[in-house]
């Protein structure tokens, strides 16, 4: 399964570093490919590094501006001219989507990918991957959004919110038919 990770390319601490590891091996343990953003700073290497370090295969889509700062030895790169077409490549890449902590870009990148499912533009499953409590204000804002009719279809139809890795990736897992 190909599994798009939006997260943060910024240097975290460790309550967020941490499970990231631990859900990279898990990804590339599972046989899966990770698609991201193709930067090797930040969150975005800790993802990258325990991916490729547990057998699990590359998939970068970067974007001209950040180039620069594309991971060398990915499996694939790509350079898209914009992050509208960065974020259109990695969707079409990937089998499943998975937010992780990040600033204003992985929150621009959230809110595209549940607004195209929201209108049936594509079906595959998303999860919000709650590290540390990061997503609780997010997740209140979604449910008071469902609770007073701004959501055509019920929350959970939308997104999945996950504490942890092996909840996300389980949940994926099932909602992909992935069989290993």
């Amino acid at each position: 399964m190909n599994i798009c990770v939006f997260c943060s390319a910024a240097d975290l601490d460790d309550r967020y570093v941490v499970p990231a590891r631990r859900f990279a091996e898990l990804i590339g343990k599972g046989g899966h490919a990770l698609v991201w953003g193709g930067s090797d700073t930040g969150l975005m290497k800790v993802m990258a590094d325990g991916v490729q370090e547990a057998g699990g295969k590359l998939i970068g889509i970067s974007v001209e501006f950040l180039a620069h700062k594309a991971r060398a030895g990915a499996d694939e790169m790509v350079v898209t001219k914009d992050l509208a077409e960065r974020k259109a490549e990695m969707l079409a890449r990937a089998d499943a989507i998975v937010i992780m902590v990040g600033g204003t870009g992985t929150l621009d990148e959230a809110t595209e990918i549940l607004e195209l499912r929201k209108h049936g533009l594509h079906s595959k499953p998303v999860v919000l991957l709650n590290t540390a409590g990061f997503y609780d204000g997010l997740h209140e804002q979604f449910r008071r959004m469902e609770d007073e009719g701004f959501l055509p279809l019920p929350l959970t139809d939308l997104v999945f919110f996950a504490a942890d890795g092996v909840g996300a990736l389980a949940y994926l897992e099932e909602k992909a038919g992935f069989t290993g």
